[in-house]
């Protein structure tokens, strides 16, 4: 049995517009909220789509450990240095870092996989592009709306 896609799944590539094509919002912001939280923040962010407002792009991990597997010191290295710099293919962003080309690969393919890395073919190379101008990362703690009304401070 092949692990090779078939005909009817498609593979991500076929999902990555060329930069031209699709108006990104000049935020993404990488979350971890729990279900309910990040529920209100997404109608308020349609809401305020709805008005004409610019919202981010939002990548939101109930799971903090997936969130913190995701968002590695090396692919965190790897999303500023392509947004700053902005390699000229994977190999030359390796070369750049003095990495191995294919760790570099994986992990610039992990983040493309969340939206946050993309990818524009030029010939057999595949320039790693990053579509926003700011990537904030935000973490919420707390206890869910309800529970819990007083602070220690205030007891």
């Amino acid at each position: 049995m092949s692990n090779k896609p078939t005909d009817t799944e498609p593979t991500h590539d076929e999902f990555t517009p060329d930069p031209g094509e699709v108006e990104y919002p000049s935020t993404l912001l990488i979350t971890s909220k729990r279900f309910e939280e990040h529920k209100e923040s997404a109608l308020d962010r349609a809401e305020r789509w709805e008005q004409g407002k610019e919202v981010p792009h939002v990548v939101n991990f109930e799971d903090r450990s997936r969130f913190r597997e995701l968002l590695t010191d090396r692919r965190m290295e790897l999303l500023e240095e392509v947004m700053e710099h902005p390699p000229e293919s994977i190999r030359a962003l390796a070369d750049r870092l003095d990495r191995d080309v294919h760790d570099v690969h994986t992990d610039l393919h992990v983040l493309a996989d969340y939206d946050i890395i993309h990818f524009e073919e030029d010939g057999r190379a595949k320039k790693p592009y990053v579509p926003y101008d700011t990537v904030r990362v935000e973490v919420e703690f707390g206890l869910p709306r309800g529970e819990g009304s007083e602070s220690p401070a205030s007891a």
